[in-house]
């Protein structure tokens, strides 16, 4: 099973806009997830009623045994994504969803106060991994950057070597800051031919590779 959790000590780094697509690009691409809506804010699920509904079940979990109850919506899926509530509030919840989840997205802008925000982030995702079975993947997805793409230079470039310096693994795959994305809430997505399909594929690809 892939099991994927957006994560971060913060709110408003994108979470939700990246959990709903990430979704999106797994039903289309023949694998309908599970979205489970942790944050008490319940962003994700308003969407989908927005939206006049998704093509795959989207679920309200704000509790702290997410881990504890997934499982038991699943219905035969192979795929959940959960969107996590910001750690700095709502500790319990997070660390909860974290136990669940098999792969952890931290999704950060790449600007010098997200950098600054990794190192207690770091500390919760180790604090999480000796309560788990078997550790979880860890992976930086790098958010609203200047450019489409993986870029070699600048600041998008600058940020994946301060991030490889600090032992995080970056993700190929990059979400550009465009009002495609930022702009979505309450729409229907369409994934095709986005950076969300490219992480979705990448996903995919690490889960095989275990």
């Amino acid at each position: 099973m892939l099991s994927c959790a957006f994560v971060n000590l913060k709110p408003g780094v994108g979470k939700t806009t990246s959990a709903v697509w990430l979704a999106h690009a797994l039903y289309e691409l023949g694998l309908p997830p599970l979205l489970v809506d942790s944050d008490p804010a319940g962003s994700a699920l308003r969407w989908s009623e927005l939206a006049g509904g998704f093509p795959f079940p989207v679920i309200a979990l704000p509790v702290g045994d997410v881990h504890r109850r997934v499982d038991d919506f699943l219905g035969g899926r192979q795929t959940v994504v959960l969107d996590a509530p910001q750690l700095e509030d709502h500790a319990r919840i997070a660390r909860s969803v974290m136990r669940h989840a098999n792969e952890w997205i931290v999704p950060i802008t790449p600007a010098p106060i997200e950098l600054d925000r990794m190192a207690p982030i770091q500390t919760e995702m180790g604090d999480v991994q000796s309560l788990r079975p078997q550790p979880a993947r860890t992976a930086v997805l790098l958010n609203r950057t200047n450019r489409p793409g993986t870029t070699r230079t600048g600041p998008d470039a600058d940020a994946r070597e301060v991030l490889a310096e600090r032992g995080f693994d970056v993700l190929d795959s990059q979400i550009a800051r465009l009002d495609l994305y930022s702009q979505s809430f309450g729409g229907p997505v369409r994934v095709q031919g986005t950076a969300y399909m490219d992480l979705a594929n990448e996903l995919l690809k690490r889960q095989a590779c275990e």
